[in-house]
């Protein structure tokens, strides 16, 4: 893998982590695109430490007040969020992983992301709950809906989102704690992917190429962030959902080719 490759796909990550679009499923059709097999578990790992890092350059605030007081309610409510996420990953890791490896349903799966997102749209102006009204509830409800968002191409953002909104909480609210859940789901993400990282033989990429993925998934998805947050206040997902219908379509018709 050259730099070049890596830097796309860095930004590709950045930009797709946090947009709801679906990053993995990006990432694996970019894998594709590059005929890059498995490249790279340890790459895989490192752009998802950049938009860890962006993530966390927005909310170190809050991050802070977590730490200095973990039992607080936003410390308790990223804790009900991140189990049932952590109980769905860890009952079907391997069903998971054999469905990655595959990419099969992953046509289907951009297709479910922009139904939810649409439908999630007409649900936005009638939030109410801010951020103080957030239940454990609500919580258990949104991370529930991001352990299903492990499946490839069903978008980890678009789909707390869409849970958030469902649970009548207004876009500001929603975006801020869809956020703030996606640091311990991207952390543990990494941590589950580490144990493979030294194990058998890796594609060979320069550290540098490392490098430029990871601080272009950083950068980028800092912008992401940045962007979705103001979008969310004003904009619409529909146009988000009209994105992943015709890349589900467009992933359909080639499978169906033996393209893919």
């Amino acid at each position: 893998m050259d730099w070049l490759e890596a830097l796309i796909l860095g930004i590709v990550q950045g930009v797709t982590e946090f947009l709801p679009v679906s990053s993995t499923g990006h990432l694996l059709l970019g894998r594709q695109v590059f005929q890059l097999e498995e490249a790279g578990l340890f790459l895989d790992s490192m752009l998802h430490i950049g938009t860890l890092i962006a993530v966390m350059t927005v909310y170190w605030r809050e991050i802070l007040e977590v730490m200095k007081k973990p039992f607080s309610k936003t410390g308790i409510l990223l804790i009900a969020g991140t189990i049932p996420t952590a109980v769905i990953g860890l009952a079907f890791k391997d069903f998971f992983e054999d469905i990655s490896k595959t990419g099969i349903t992953v046509g289907w799966e951009f297709l479910i992301t922009g139904f939810l997102l649409w439908w999630a749209d007409s649900y936005k102006r009638n939030g109410y709950k801010g951020i103080e009204d957030i239940s454990i509830r609500d919580a258990l409800v949104i991370g529930t809906f991001q352990g299903a968002a492990i499946l490839p191409a069903i978008s980890r953002s678009g789909l707390t989102i869409a849970a958030a909104l469902f649970c009548k909480i207004d876009k500001k609210a929603a975006a801020y704690f869809s956020f703030l859940l996606s640091i311990p789901s991207i952390a543990g993400g990494v941590v589950l992917q580490s144990k493979d990282l030294f194990t058998g033989a890796h594609p060979p990429i320069s550290y540098s190429s490392l490098l430029i993925g990871t601080l272009a998934s950083a950068l980028f998805g800092y912008v992401a962030v940045k962007w979705m947050i103001k979008l969310l206040q004003t904009g619409t997902l529909k146009g988000f959902a009209i994105y992943v219908w015709l890349i589900g379509i467009v992933v359909l018709i080639l499978q169906f080719l033996g393209k893919m």
